[in-house]
């Protein structure tokens, strides 16, 4: 037992150096996972900064940007920076319960049907072809006449639902090539049972390409909620960066007046930035996880 222990904390310790190798290689997969964190730090401790209601100075509406307002102020002088962190909770969190969503359905639906194969399989699969074929803003369209979506998680959940067709397909591909390797069939030949064949022997090599597809899924729901609210198909209520967009556009005639534009931008560059530090990261896994990619 010491020896496996003793064994298993080298391994750890040689993955995590071949990740700072990885981050260090190219320094902007370095500002990636700055970001990244930076925006983790903005949804969940930087709305708790600011006291409700937020201050308002109607003697300054739409204020240029300075040090005090970096992004300038809104059309009841309140300041946009903390619009946006305010509006950032409900953004990234429905974001993550998206991601969290459609990865574990993904990934369950296409482990048992690339696993079981026969019936089950064929029965699985057909309902994920339905799932991909759900056309999700008519949907949406409907949901939004009977819930606000108010909350992260209502979001979230149904952005979810329409969103695990693809993962499962692509998991349930490599579970049929993985299924007839020989650390399988000699897994099988132990009488080992199904759950631990799944979950300790084909789900690990998944397990990087899941994550991947996880963080992938984290700009995809960013802009399917922030399209939904800029294009109105959501209530306009609350405060998040597609309500803001919303405003900014139809309300405020951002793209016309240029005093304006600042509360329209800073949005942009939220999404922007969030979207750049999820490639750079995705980029450093590729590496960390791809052995033809990496360079010892």
């Amino acid at each position: 037992m010491t020896g496996a222990t003793v064994t298993r904390a080298t391994l750890r310790r040689n993955f995590w150096g071949s990740v700072w190798r990885v981050l260090l290689r190219k320094p902007s997969r370095l500002l990636g996972v700055v970001l990244m964190l930076g925006f983790a730090f903005m949804g969940s401790i930087g709305p708790m900064l600011y006291d409700r209601p937020l201050p308002r100075d109607p003697s300054v509406q739409f204020a240029s940007p300075s040090l005090r307002h970096p992004f300038g102020t809104d059309f009841q002088g309140t300041d946009v920076f903390s619009l946006l962190v305010i509006g950032s909770r409900y953004v990234l969190l429905t974001a993550l319960i998206t991601a969290v969503v459609s990865v574990l359905l993904g990934t369950a639906v296409g482990l048992v049907a690339g696993f079981r194969r026969g019936a089950l399989d064929a029965v699985l699969m057909r309902i994920t072809d339905v799932n991909l074929t759900i056309p999700g803003l008519p949907l949406l369209l409907v949901l939004s006449t009977v819930w606000e979506f108010s909350g992260a998680w209502e979001m979230g959940l149904v952005l979810g639902l329409l969103g695990w067709g693809g993962l499962a397909r692509a998991v349930r591909s490599q579970t049929l090539s993985l299924r007839e390797r020989g650390f399988v069939e000699a897994a099988r030949g132990l009488g080992l049972p199904n759950r631990h064949i799944v979950g300790r022997e084909l789900l690990p090599p998944i397990a990087p390409y899941i994550a991947m597809n996880a963080l992938m899924s984290l700009i995809v729901a960013v802009y399917a909620q922030v399209g939904l609210f800029f294009l109105g198909v959501m209530p306009v209520i609350g405060e998040n960066w597609g309500v803001m967009l919303n405003r900014a556009v139809f309300d405020f005639g951002a793209m016309t007046t240029p005093a304006r534009l600042p509360y329209m931008l800073a949005p942009l560059l939220a999404i922007l930035l969030l979207t750049i530090a999820i490639v750079l990261v995705v980029d450093a896994m590729d590496e960390v996880f791809n052995p033809r990619l990496r360079v010892e």
